[in-house]
C-alpha cells in the first residue's frame, strides 16, 4: 500500500512553514496518541505515521528532498523514513522531545542549544518576611531594621563551590545539559541528572566552607524603608536582597508583607479612621464641646450637638491616614456612644426619677415606637 503525503498527514498545506509544521505535528500527537485512544487499535499506527511525518518535514534537508522526490528520497536506506532503530518508536522519541521542549523547556528552566548551554548557576529562592507595625508607624513611616536568616554568597570560594575558586568542568554524564533522557515506551522522560543535580557542572574539589554549595547561612541585617499610609497586606520588594544563587548565581528577591497592629483608640477603612468616643447622657442631651486625639498625637475639639444620639458620627477632614501613593489624606470620624450611668446614688434616682416624670414630650422616639405598639395590639386583638 502506498505511503500517504507527509503534508496530509499533519494537516497542512505543501510549502508550510516550520512553525506551521510543529503546530501541525503537536496538534496529531495529542489527537492520536494512544493513551487517548484506547478503543481505537489503529491509533498506534497512525501516530507512528504522523510521528514519521514530523521527522522527515521538520528537518530543512530531509523536507527539500521530499519535497523534490517524494517518498523515493527515503528508499533503499537514504535515511528519515522512519525504519531506524526499531520500527519507529526512536523517531518518535526524537519528534516528540522537540515538541516536548518547545511546549514545556520554559517551566523546565533550561536552555537548550549546541554543547549543553545552560543556565549553570542557579538563581536563589524569593523569599518572605512578615513585619508588624504600629498602626502610628504606619501613618508616619518609617525606617526599620531587620534580621533576615538567608544563604550569602561563601566568601573562601567567592561563590563558585569549588576550593580556591577553581572553575568547575563539565559533568560527564549529562554532557553540560543538566538533564538526562530515558527511554519509557513511546516516551522519552527527560530527568534532572544524578550526578551534577542539574547544574550541568561537578565540582572535583568542593569548597570546605560551603561544602560545594558556593553559599552558606547567615543572618542579615537590612534596613527597610517603610512607606507612610502602608496597610494590612502591603507588598515591598526588595529586589536581589533574597537567597544567594547556587555557585554563584544570582540572589533571589525579598518579599516584606506588612501586618499593620489593631489600636486601642482608632479602627481603619482604607484612608479613614473611626474612634468610638462615649459620652454621658447630660452631654448629648445640652450639647457642647469635647477633645478628641488624632493618629498624629494631636487633639481636635469637636462641637456636640444638643440632642444627639448614640451612632451620630461628625467627620474631621484630613485627619486620617495619608494614601500610599500621596493621593491625598482620609479622614476622621468621630461616632458617639451615649453612655447609660451606672452606680446611682438614691439621691440621682430621685432626680432622674423627677427628670423621667417632667420628660414626656424630650423623648420623639420613644414615643412614636410605643404609639406604633399599642396600635400594632389593637389591630391583634380586632
Amino acid at each position: 500500500m502506498s505511503k500517504k503525503d507527509y503534508y496530509d498527514v499533519l494537516g497542512v498545506a505543501k510549502g508550510a512553514s516550520a512553525d506551521e509544521i510543529k503546530k501541525g505535528y503537536r496538534k496529531k500527537a495529542k489527537e492520536l496518541h494512544p493513551d487517548r485512544n484506547a478503543d481505537n487499535p489503529a491509533s498506534e499506527g497512525l501516530f507512528k505515521e504522523a510521528n514519521e511525518a514530523y521527522e522527515v518535514l521538520k528537518d530543512a534537508d530531509k523536507k527539500a528532498a521530499y519535497d523534490r522526490y517524494g517518498h523515493a528520497a527515503f528508499e533503499g536506506g537514504m535515511g528519515g523514513g522512519g525504519q531506524r532503530g526499531g520500527g519507529g518508536q526512536g523517531d518518535f522519541s526524537s519528534a516528540f522531545s522537540d515538541v516536548f521542549d518547545d511546549l514545556f523547556g520554559d517551566f523546565m528552566g533550561g536552555q537548550r542549544g549546541g554543547g549543553g548551554a545552560r543556565n549553570r548557576a542557579a538563581r536563589g529562592s524569593d523569599l518572605r518576611y512578615n513585619l508588624r507595625v504600629t498602626l502610628e508607624d504606619a501613618f508616619a513611616g518609617m525606617q526599620k531594621t531587620i534580621n533576615v536568616p538567608t544563604a550569602v554568597n561563601c566568601t573562601s570560594c567567592e561563590g563558585t563551590g569549588a576550593d580556591g575558586g577553581a572553575e568547575p568542568t563539565g559533568c560527564p554524564t549529562c554532557s553540560g545539559m543538566g538533564k538526562v533522557r530515558a527511554q519509557q515506551g513511546f516516551f522519552t522522560v527527560e530527568r534532572t541528572c544524578p550526578t551534577c543535580s542539574g547544574m550541568g557542572q561537578i565540582i572535583k574539589n568542593p569548597c570546605k566552607s560551603c561544602g560545594g554549595q558556593g553559599r552558606v547561612e547567615k543572618d542579615r541585617s537590612l534596613s527597610v524603608n517603610i512607606p507612610a499610609g502602608v496597610e494590612t497586606g502591603t507588598r515591598i520588594r526588595l529586589g536581589g536582597e533574597g537567597e544567594a544563587g547556587m555557585r554563584g548565581g544570582p540572589a533571589g528577591d525579598l518579599y516584606i508583607f506588612i501586618e499593620v497592629a489593631k489600636h486601642k483608640l482608632f479602627e481603619r477603612e482604607g484612608p479613614n479612621l473611626f474612634c468610638n468616643v462615649p459620652v454621658s447622657m447630660a452631654s448629648a442631651a445640652l450639647g457642647g464641646d469635647i477633645e478628641v486625639p488624632t493618629i498624629d498625637g494631636g487633639r481636635s475639639r469637636v462641637k456636640i450637638p444638643a440632642g444627639s444620639q448614640s451612632g451620630r458620627q461628625m467627620r474631621l477632614r484630613g485627619k486620617g491616614m495619608p494614601a500610599l501613593r500621596g493621593a491625598g489624606t482620609g479622614d476622621m470620624f468621630i461616632e458617639l456612644a451615649v453612655e447609660t450611668p451606672v452606680n446611682l446614688t438614691s439621691r440621682q434616682k430621685e432626680l432622674l426619677k423627677e427628670f423621667e416624670d417632667l420628660s414626656e414630650d424630650n423623648n420623639p422616639e420613644s414615643k412614636s415606637f410605643f404609639s406604633s405598639v399599642k396600635s400594632f395590639w389593637d389591630s391583634m386583638k380586632s
